[in-house]
């Protein structure tokens, strides 16, 4: 924590920002930022990173999902809670079928701002900024939509809050019930091959919670039947935004930013020198790092000693992010680096950002065969190299979109046009998510030695 305070990090290079043109505006509005309350609030912070030690620990397992990038023109409660109910369901698969404890994280209530290969796009001969979030400019090609605009952060904000406070309403309510699971599938999963092996697992748990029952614990007596938490996450990017929301804490005086409970570095923005690394070095939130194939395990080591001098666990996930065709080349000497130091950390798999495809109709999509194929190379490195596979990072969405191909429905390449609403990367659905979750449940149980 040495010389490190909430704007050190303007002192360093940084890459991945856009660039406004009223910059007493933005200043203007980055100081209202800081008068408005916190979104999320140090103890729940605290008590995430000491269930992430538990899975850093190899004694529970992190599910970490959501939207690619929230927008404010889908923002309503029935995508929130759509959303959340497949959480629920693949948590549950992964607990019950698993054997395994689940830390709960949303992509949500803040994963507005997206990093761009380029800073501006051509279309026509017309050059203007890259499309960067709604948090920060408009998807529209045009050059007013295209402008970065101070004001979306204000309205970034007020929608995590509305976000924030639906998800503890939802998480605390009622909703999370597990007497309740046969009514958390949707429509479209309901009518799968997928729902009928989920209402088979619901069945299951409603046999034992009536054994439960009968031995005197029931929702009405043990409150881990009737809620749940879900914590929330996103990629500390807009810098100006994180630093505004950053607040220093009355029991501890150290320093959290209370955008979120997690925050996570990308590949584009890890550099050990620059703003990113020099912000998250100095909050205490847990912190994830997006690990790709130019990783080195030098840098790696660099980012670790820089972000987690006191190899405390829960404060590090590692998120792997190499392509299906890539992982069991690249992550091995990665994986065996960490342990040899003795680092304590989670390794996650995010199998979605190394295999983005362009199809020939010009949609960018994912192969639901290559996200499986990552996954299990991701499991295959950890079984080899007799370290834990701790968690698994997916940009997924509740709504029956077609942006991905394949999976138990055989989404086509022809058929992508159908419900294509992403406003950047492709999601999965919430019935690939569920077969992406039934496949780490029986990968967990034979780790576990409870299934073969």
């Amino acid at each position: 924590m040495q010389n490190w305070t909430p704007d050190s990090w303007r002192t360093k290079p940084i890459v991945q920002q856009p660039v406004y043109p009223d910059q007493a505006q933005l200043a203007a509005v980055e100081n209202e930022l800081t008068n408005l309350p916190p979104l999320v609030f140090a103890g729940e912070i605290r008590s995430l990173k000491a269930q992430l030690a538990e899975v850093a620990k190899g004694n529970a397992f992190l599910l970490q999902g959501g939207d690619c990038a929230e927008s404010f023109a889908e923002f309503n409660a029935n995508k929130i809670r759509d959303t959340f109910k497949v959480l629920l369901q693949m948590a549950v698969v992964l607990t019950f079928a698993g054997s395994c404890p689940v830390v709960k994280i949303g992509r949500m209530a803040g994963q507005f701002a997206k990093p761009r290969s380029a800073g501006t796009e051509t279309i026509d001969g017309i050059e203007l900024p890259s499309y960067r979030g709604d948090i920060i400019n408009g998807i529209d090609f045009t050059a007013e939509a295209r402008t970065p605009d101070p004001q979306r952060l204000l309205r970034a904000y007020h929608q995590a809050a509305s976000t924030q406070n639906l998800l503890r309403a939802f998480a605390q309510g009622g909703l999370a019930d597990l007497t309740q699971v046969h009514k958390w599938n949707l429509g479209f999963v309901e009518q799968s091959p997928l729902g009928e092996k989920y209402q088979h697992l619901a069945d299951q748990i409603d046999q034992a919670l009536g054994f439960m029952r009968s031995c005197g614990i029931h929702p009405e007596n043990t409150p881990q039947l009737h809620e749940t938490t879900l914590y929330t996450s996103h990629e500390a990017l807009l810098l100006g935004y994180e630093e505004a929301l950053t607040r220093q804490d009355s029991l501890t005086d150290d320093w959290y930013d209370c955008s979120a409970h997690m925050l996570w570095i990308g590949d584009r923005t890890r550099q050990p020198d620059h703003a990113h690394v020099e912000f998250l070095r100095g909050v205490k939130n847990p912190v994830g790092v997006k690990v790709g194939p130019t990783t080195s395990t030098d840098d790696l080591m660099q980012l670790l000693d820089t972000l987690n001098p006191e190899n405390e666990a829960g404060r590090i996930t590692l998120i792997a992010r190499m392509g299906a065709d890539k992982i069991t080349d690249h992550l091995p000497a990665l994986v065996r680096a960490v342990k040899a130091e003795g680092r304590q950390v989670i390794w996650s798999s995010d199998p979605m950002h190394g295999n983005t495809i362009k199809a020939s109709s010009g949609y960018k999509t994912r192969s639901v065969d290559a996200v499986l194929k990552e996954m299990k190379g991701f499991f295959e490195v950890h079984n080899a190299e007799g370290t834990h596979a701790g968690g698994v990072h997916f940009e997924m969405t509740g709504h029956n979109v077609t942006e991905c191909i394949g999976g138990a429905y055989q989404i086509t390449e022809a058929g992508l046009a159908d419900r294509y609403d992403t406003f950047c990367d492709p999601r999965l659905n919430g019935e690939q998510s569920l077969e992406l979750a039934f496949l780490i449940a029986d990968t967990l149980k034979v780790a576990r030695g409870n299934g073969k």
